[in-house]
């Protein structure tokens, strides 16, 4: 699959990849946030409900930083809420609500972007794939 992340169609399959596990909103945020921990731990933040004693601690928020990006999915109950914020020096410049099927593209696509920027983006989006 590592020469598979130059073509042109990356983003398609990425944004497919992810799509397939939003069919199921109650699970989609536990599900994406565990491929996204797995495949890319330094640039993924995932919050989950505290209780040290619970059998499941569902997903709260998931943050995934790609350059000056922020993207954010927070869980208020039965409904996700995305957005996209701009960040420059530490700094949120602008934050933009997204529906999920948007925001799932902006992030597909700058997940592909970088992958052909890097070598480590590009094996660990192989492994998201998978």
């Amino acid at each position: 699959m590592g020469e598979g992340l130059d073509d042109p169609l990356t983003f398609d399959l990425l944004a497919a990849s992810i799509r397939a596990d939003a069919a199921d909103l109650g699970l989609f945020l536990d599900i994406l946030a565990t491929k996204l921990e797995g495949a890319l731990p330094d640039m993924v933040d995932v919050r989950r409900e505290g209780g040290l004693f619970r059998r499941s601690r569902p997903v709260q928020s998931l943050t995934v930083g790609i350059g000056d990006h922020r993207y954010e999915l927070h869980r208020h109950g039965h409904r996700l809420h995305a957005s996209v914020a701009l960040r420059a020096r530490g700094i949120t410049l602008r934050t933009d609500e997204k529906p999920l099927d948007e925001w799932i593209d902006v992030l597909s696509r700058d997940l592909a972007d970088h992958a052909r920027a890097s070598s480590d983006a590009r094996a660990a989006l192989s492994r998201l794939l998978e």
